[in-house]
């Protein structure tokens, strides 16, 4: 049987360790004990105690994998993939670091190894969409609205992180980039604010975030763009956070003690958006193409709207990030996705044998795209 390593027993990396489990022989690596309990209690899953920072405690981990599955915060990214890498070792990653992605390809291609990244919901399964209508049709104009919320609006904050919280954080300081009319432009992320209507769940609020990221040197698209969704009042929240300081890396003398002020908003905010045991939450998505396609002009929608899923305990963000990593990682185990050096998952949907692969395992598990055409 062939060994898949998940470096990352977080709410997603356990979700894809029990996706894989029943075909694979899966171990999964964390330091937080309590995380790794709930999968060899439960699962026939291997779990190992490791400090995932380390590149030595990596390299142990991975001695025996046939595919490692990343899914560590994204301040621990690009250090953890490029040890991966470096072992020549696959991999398939869902963490969220800033360093650009390209940085790695040489790397990958000396070690001949395949490496998909950013291969979640969004960015990962957009990119899927857009890269497999590219070959179909020329895209003009890409949009992705996304978000993760819980069901109940609780005060202050109206917002649960159903994935690492510090990777939210990044969401709301990193520069948001995208593409209008052919040129790149960079604005601050929570920027140019917009309520939209959503007939499942009623008013939300879209935002810049960066979200394109390989996109914008992958896609040729003229104009493309993806905005964060969450309920109305969270950006103006957030802004008072950020503008005040409190999301800044820059340490502050207090009592003669440095202190960075992200590291005390962490320490606050955190439980206050940690989802409760059998919360449930929603995840929102639509994505929009338009181009020519046969020489007539032609729109594609795909809209998601995935639940908390009661039966298995699942977080819906969990399941439509984890997932489209576990059927890309099938893709990739299994030889039917070979490309060596690094892949953005839009080069995994320009094969449409791939694309169709994903949109039916995501369908097999009810995660489920509805797709409009005009």
């Amino acid at each position: 049987m062939k060994k898949i390593v998940v470096l990352g027993a977080g709410q997603v990396g356990r979700a894809m360790a029990i996706d894989l489990c029943h075909d694979y022989d899966v171990t999964s690596a964390d330091t937080n004990e309590k995380n790794l309990s709930l999968l060899k209690s439960q699962f026939p899953i291997k779990t190992i105690n490791a400090d995932l920072s380390v590149a030595g405690e990596i390299k142990k981990v991975i001695a025996d994998a046939d595919l490692v599955i990343g899914a560590v915060p994204g301040f621990m990214g690009f250090e953890m993939v490029k040890t991966v890498i470096s072992s020549r070792k696959n991999i398939v990653d869902i963490s969220f670091f800033n360093e650009d992605i390209f940085l790695l390809d040489d790397l990958a291609r000396e070690n001949k190894v395949v490496a998909v990244m950013d291969c979640g919901v969004a960015p990962g399964m957009d990119n899927i969409i857009l890269g497999f209508h590219s070959r179909q049709m020329k895209v003009e104009y890409f949009e992705c609205l996304v978000g993760g919320l819980p069901v109940v609006r609780t005060w202050p904050f109206e917002y649960k992180a159903p994935f690492s919280p510090i990777d939210v954080i990044a969401e709301y300081t990193r520069p948001a980039k995208f593409v209008k009319e052919g040129q790149l432009v960079t604005r601050p992320a929570l920027s140019e604010p917009e309520l939209l209507e959503f007939s499942e769940v009623g008013m939300l609020e879209a935002f810049n975030t960066d979200g394109l990221r390989s996109l914008i040197k992958t896609m040729k698209v003229p104009d493309m763009i993806e905005r964060t969704l969450r309920y109305p009042g969270h950006i103006d929240l957030m802004k008072v956070f950020r503008e005040t300081g409190f999301f800044s890396e820059e340490p502050v003398t207090i009592n003669g003690q440095q202190v960075r002020p992200i590291d005390v908003t962490a320490k606050l905010l955190f439980p206050k958006w940690k989802l409760e045991e059998g919360e449930e939450e929603f995840t929102i998505m639509r994505v929009t193409v338009k181009g020519t396609q046969n020489g007539k002009e032609k729109e594609y929608v795909y809209n998601l709207l995935d639940r908390y899923d009661k039966k298995t305990n699942t977080a819906s963000m969990s399941r439509t990030t984890g997932y489209t990593c576990t059927a890309v990682a099938r893709l990739v185990i299994e030889n039917k996705y070979n490309r060596i050096g690094i892949n953005p998952p839009e080069f995994v949907g320009e094969d449409e044998s791939c694309f169709r692969s994903v949109m039916s395992y995501l369908k097999d598990r009810n995660v489920i795209y509805k797709v409009n055409e005009k």
